[in-house]
């Protein structure tokens, strides 16, 4: 190779690579070039966003007024809902204190026309149940009167002034309308004559005295009672150890009754517990029962030897234990 084209060789070598420290420059300066032009948007959309935030007028942030905005909304709303539950409540109140008080004003205007009018004068007043009692009695008794209003009387008061009668034991006041009044009644039965001074108290088989009669009614009698005499009086009970004999003297009578007895008991002494007797009329006989043991077979005895003894007057002994080989007797009387 000669100098010349050596020369020429260096030189294109030379050329070249200055031509490619040019285009590296070149490429240099361009990516220099973009990454600036990167930060310049990048620092545009920062300070962007800085002036969305913050308003420059009234220098406050924009994202912190909306949302106190949001807020005072929120309390306005909360406010405004609450003012309107007042409201409405209000109004169910004053609609229903308007319903109860027309309810009220019917109801008054309705006593005030029941209590004034004619239609609800008594016409009739009807007493059931009584057999004993005259109804005119009772009717006086409950202080009822016809043209009276059917609303101005108090039934539990008429019905305690009603019972004041000793033959009553229960009594149920109806009013049917519009001008009718029922007294429905449930006597006390009469059961015995109890022996009292001159004359006789009727009493029932609870010891209830009904009425103090001279008049004996066809009724045992009952004799021996320890009950003072100041306290039988229509209305009382007798005391308490006559009661417990009443029991007994009503076993007595329900046995006889259930044998088919004939023969009427004319009279019981209670005088003594440990000791009932008996009187039967229609046989002229007196009866010792003893005391209130056996008495279904006692009074089965007495039967057998009122039928053996029939027409003999005399006494009748079963008031011995019947368990205990004790036997039954008659006496004739001689």
């Amino acid at each position: 190779m000669n100098k010349s084209q050596k020369q020429k060789l260096e030189n294109m070598f030379y050329t070249q690579s200055l031509e490619n420290m040019q285009n590296e420059e070149i490429k240099q300066e361009k990516k220099k070039a973009k990454d600036r032009e990167k930060r310049i948007k990048k620092a545009n959309k920062e300070r962007l966003k800085e002036q969305e935030k913050f308003d420059l007028d009234t220098e406050t942030v924009i994202g912190m007024t909306n949302k106190n905005n949001k807020i005072k909304r929120n309390q306005i709303q909360k406010e405004i809902d609450k003012q309107e539950r007042i409201k409405q409540k209000r109004k169910k109140r004053i609609k229903k204190i308007l319903k109860w008080l027309t309810l009220i004003c019917i109801i008054i205007g309705g006593i005030t026309f029941a209590l004034v009018s004619p239609i609800f004068n008594i016409q009739e007043i009807q007493v059931t149940g009584n057999t004993i009692i005259n109804a005119d009695t009772i009717i006086s008794l409950s202080q009822l009167s016809k043209q009276q209003n059917i609303f101005k009387f108090i039934s539990k008061q008429v019905e305690d002034k009603v019972k004041e009668n000793p033959y009553v034991e229960q009594v149920e006041i109806k009013r049917i309308f519009p001008n009718k009044v029922q007294i429905q009644v449930k006597e006390r039965e009469r059961n015995f004559n109890l022996e009292f001074m001159n004359g006789y108290a009727y009493i029932n088989n609870q010891g209830y005295i009904l009425e103090i009669s001279e008049n004996k009614l066809d009724l045992p009698i009952i004799q021996g009672a320890k009950t003072s005499e100041n306290d039988i009086k229509p209305g009382n009970r007798l005391e308490n150890q006559d009661l417990e004999k009443l029991e007994t003297v009503m076993q007595i009578v329900n046995i006889w009754k259930t044998n088919n007895i004939e023969q009427k008991i004319t009279s019981i002494d209670i005088t003594d517990k440990t000791e009932y007797t008996m009187y039967i009329e229609e046989e002229k006989k007196k009866v010792y029962l003893g005391d209130k043991s056996n008495l279904g077979d006692k009074i089965l005895w007495v039967q057998a030897i009122m039928n053996d003894n029939k027409g003999l007057e005399g006494e009748i002994y079963v008031n011995g234990d019947l368990n205990n080989k004790f036997k039954p007797r008659f006496k004739q009387k001689v």
